[in-house]
């Protein structure tokens, strides 16, 4: 399968790269949606109450245990949806991303919205696969 990650011509993302403009899929032999990941640890609790920063962090590592429990990882997400409570912290959860996503960056949309499932939650996160 070959999977084609760029931007086009002038359209370079300058203020931070943690996303591609476009990935191009040809013949994908799955795709793996993994539905809207929150800060919880494995026994449901919270991770990171108040830091933007942390809670990423762990809906990040929600992602890739879901992708690698279905036969992927996090180099093969080609698309992310981010939903914030505040886009302000918008640096914290590009920090997060740097530390997840190093090569093969998604494309990604970012969105602000009123809240969350539960009081406390800041950030969620879903994503989509090819392999």
């Amino acid at each position: 399968m070959a999977i084609k990650r760029g931007n086009p011509p002038g359209m370079k993302n300058v203020r931070i790269t943690v996303y591609n403009h476009y990935v191009r899929v040809d013949q994908p032999k799955s795709l793996i949606f993994v539905s809207g990941q929150l800060a919880r640890d494995d026994d449901g609790k919270m991770v990171g109450v108040g830091s933007m920063l942390e809670q990423t962090r762990q809906c990040l590592r929600n992602i890739e245990k879901s992708l690698v429990a279905a036969g992927a990882s996090l180099s093969d997400v080609v698309w992310t949806t981010v939903y914030t409570v505040d886009m302000r912290e918008f640096k914290q959860i590009v920090a997060a991303r740097e530390e997840f996503f190093k090569d093969n960056l998604p494309t990604s949309t970012m969105v602000e919205v009123n809240h969350l499932s539960e009081p406390g939650l800041l950030v969620e996160i879903q994503a989509v696969a090819a392999i």
